[in-house]
């Protein structure tokens, strides 16, 4: 049988604050560890963590925007669109699906003719986030090569189906020197609502810089258009189509891409 000794109150107290005392510099290492931790810049870790991002508009400090167009399906006020925009000696950029150049050529042909620049909206408008990049490098020469046939040129913008994308179809786009296109301003002309409300939602938002989302065969756009363009005229904005809104590395331009999705040059 084995006897063990009971330690006197006083060396137990002992014991307790030697064990105590050594406890302290660890716990001190720990705090200074994460006081270094918190006090890190940002920019240490934001490498890894970084989003890519498409432009969604653009840095300007004059009033200038683009108006943008998705064709994805009918096409029965193109030719109105056209007209409206000859009027008013207006320049802007339709983003086109593949299925629907085949549908309607004739349409490709005139827009282009008529100075609007047509650029890819996917092949057949699918959901992006769930291809492979090979499957986005398939889908999106499909519908350039149909777009460049009919117009001789090849689109250099492209903006992604439903506005869905992550950072694999940014990487991916970008890879092909594509460059992909949002918006921050959105019409929601396909939700049908009145023109004074399209109207509305465009001229209260729009700012140096803005793209507009707008889509063809939208049911009031065509009557809402003379409204957002005199009033943008008026107010002193000039609009261009997205490929002379954005900025694109010519004459040493470099430049970033906000959190916002916002393009700003880098100053030097």
């Amino acid at each position: 049988m084995k006897f063990f000794r009971v330690k006197p109150a006083k060396e137990r107290k002992v014991v307790f604050l030697r064990k105590r005392w050594l406890a302290i510099p660890g716990a001190l290492l720990c705090i200074c560890a994460l006081c270094l931790v918190t006090a890190l810049p940002s920019y240490v870790s934001a490498s890894t963590t970084e989003r890519q991002l498409p432009i969604y508009c653009v840095q300007r400090d004059y009033k200038t925007c683009a108006l943008s167009f998705d064709a994805a399906w009918g096409n029965e006020d193109t030719q109105t669109l056209i007209d409206i925009f000859d009027k008013y000696n207006v320049k802007v950029t339709f983003f086109v699906v593949g299925e629907w150049v085949d549908k309607y050529p004739e349409s490709v042909k005139a827009l282009a003719d008529a100075g609007h620049e047509v650029m890819g909206h996917s092949n057949d408008h699918a959901h992006f986030n769930t291809l492979s990049a090979d499957q986005i490098v398939e889908d999106i020469n499909t519908c350039n090569d149909k777009i460049e046939k009919i117009t001789g040129k090849r689109p250099t913008l492209f903006r992604p189906p439903f506005g869905e994308y992550d950072d694999h179809v940014i990487t991916t786009v970008r890879g092909m020197g594509i460059e992909p296109i949002q918006w921050d301003v959105d019409s929601l002309d396909w939700k049908d609502y009145d023109a004074a409300t399209i109207t509305q939602r465009v001229t209260s938002s729009v700012g140096p810089g803005s793209i507009v989302l707008f889509h063809n065969a939208a049911l009031h756009t065509p009557e809402a258009l003379p409204d957002i363009l005199e009033y943008l005229l008026g107010e002193g904005y000039e609009i261009v189509p997205i490929s002379q809104l954005i900025l694109d590395g010519e004459y040493g331009t470099d430049y970033t891409i906000d959190h916002t999705g916002r393009q700003c040059p880098v100053s030097s």
